[in-house]
């Protein structure tokens, strides 16, 4: 059965209202990007850096992120949890957990974790992440998360000092329209 965004889409909107959402919602997403040829199709293929909405709901945002070659998003949280599922291409995470008593919310690295097409990660809701396409082509990632994505309040920390700031959704679109 070839991947249908629509019902994607009401599967993960029911079962964020059940038991263990992200449990399932990590199913589904590993379901869909099995079938990468099929989102594909769906959505179409990564051929520019983008974060294109599919689903916003205050309870759950489904998103399709194309990262550019070589592009990196500076360290930041979602205070929610996400579900990451690559369908083409590769997705290097650095995790980052903050500095005990900064006072400027410092952060230090703490781990990593690659995602490679098919494969999906599952991210808690006070992970800090950076993330990098480390190849030279596009990479294209269903992200799901349980909340706003868009108007959630967040952190990113600045990628010279790592000190904490405030999230600016604006800026971090604009860096995906700017890789084009």
């Amino acid at each position: 059965m070839s991947f249908n965004l629509e019902s994607f889409i009401a599967d993960c909107k029911s079962a964020v209202e059940g038991d263990k959402p992200q449990e399932v919602i990590a199913e589904l997403v590993q379901s869909a990007v099995q079938d990468y040829k099929g989102v594909m199709a769906a959505i179409g293929e990564p051929k520019r850096a983008m974060i294109e909405k599919l689903y916003v709901s205050d309870s759950l945002t489904i998103v399709n992120v194309v990262w550019a070659p070589k592009m990196t998003l500076m360290p930041h949280n979602h205070n929610t949890w996400a579900i990451i599922g690559v369908y083409s291409g590769r997705e290097d995470n650095i995790f980052w957990r903050r500095l005990k008593d900064d006072k400027n919310g410092k952060i230090e690295a703490a781990g990593a974790q690659s995602i490679a097409a098919t494969e999906v990660a599952k991210l808690g809701k006070n992970i800090v992440h950076s993330v990098t396409n480390p190849t030279s082509e596009f990479t294209g990632a269903i992200h799901v998360y349980g909340g706003n994505f868009f108007e959630l309040d967040r952190s990113e920390w600045d990628p010279m000092c790592l000190n904490e700031g405030v999230y600016d959704v604006e800026k971090a679109l604009a860096l995906f329209e700017a890789e084009n």
